[in-house]
């Protein structure tokens, strides 16, 4: 008919180019399974990880700024009081200090060690002036304080707030000379996570004294949960994408007819 128009739309065949179509997309979806099931194991293996290795601590005080500031949540690697170095951030529970609550505090000083403050402003150990970049330009310490030798299996320590915090010098007078036993000792603080201020500087103004503490796997979790996240979202958003390229591709196929 002179008048009539009409939309041809290209024939579908059933050969070779359907049949690979569809493979294709049967083999796009075994993938996304496979990536959304592999994504779930990383995430999950991460977070469980985690859960094992570290607990999560809120610092009540403001005796460890600027490294770590009043309420703050950190992340603390639990460890044995034999795994402590100078220069770690620890959670130590001691009732002499403070009852039935973790403190968190720096180690400055070991069993054999001497420690003494000050010399031209700076912390001594082992008549070794020692270089404190965390403390940000503070003093090392208000007042001086006498030299002290810490015994054997214990720990000197001190808040990175200098002038304010209740730390081993306010307890000079104690029968062990402000130490606190290795054995109080339960986690190394390793990150401040909320707010999210990422991994505790390196002490390595203490490395000229002895090995420091190696950092734990929190930044490998990190990794885990990431990647497993990244998997999971990827494997989820292939159907939905595949489907909105399929109905474009079909639009494309389809094409007006001129007038006969």
């Amino acid at each position: 008919m002179g008048g009539e128009s009409t939309t041809r739309t290209a024939p579908r065949s059933g050969g070779t180019g359907t049949g690979t179509g569809q493979a294709g997309s049967r083999t796009g979806h075994r993938l996304s399974g496979v990536a959304v099931a592999l994504g779930l194991v990383l995430f999950l293996a991460g977070f469980a990880w985690a859960a094992v290795v570290y607990r999560p601590y809120t610092v009540p005080t403001s005796s460890m700024t600027p490294t770590i500031n009043i309420g703050d949540r950190v992340l603390a690697q639990r460890v044995a009081g034999d795994e402590v170095r100078r220069g770690d951030v620890v959670v130590f529970t001691d009732k002499s200090w403070v009852t039935n609550a973790p403190v968190v505090k720096r180690v400055v000083a070991v069993g054999g060690d001497t420690v003494s403050c000050c010399k031209q402003g700076k912390l001594t150990v082992n008549g070794k002036r020692i270089d404190e970049p965390y403390l940000k330009g503070g003093l090392a310490e208000a007042t001086n304080f006498p030299t002290v030798k810490v015994p054997e299996g214990r720990l000197f320590l001190l808040g990175d707030e200098r002038q304010g915090s209740l730390d081993s010098t306010a307890h000079l007078t104690d029968a062990a000379k402000g130490t606190v036993s290795r054995d109080a000792v339960t986690a190394r603080v390793e990150a401040v996570v909320w707010p999210m201020n990422g991994m505790l500087e390196r002490p390595s103004g203490f490395q000229a004294l002895g090995t420091l503490s190696q950092p734990g796997p929190l930044r490998t979790m990190v990794l885990l949960i990431v990647v497993g996240a990244a998997l999971v979202l990827a494997g989820g958003a292939y159907g939905p994408i595949a489907k909105l390229l399929g109905g474009s591709r079909s639009r494309g196929r389809t094409e007006p007819a001129g007038a006969r």
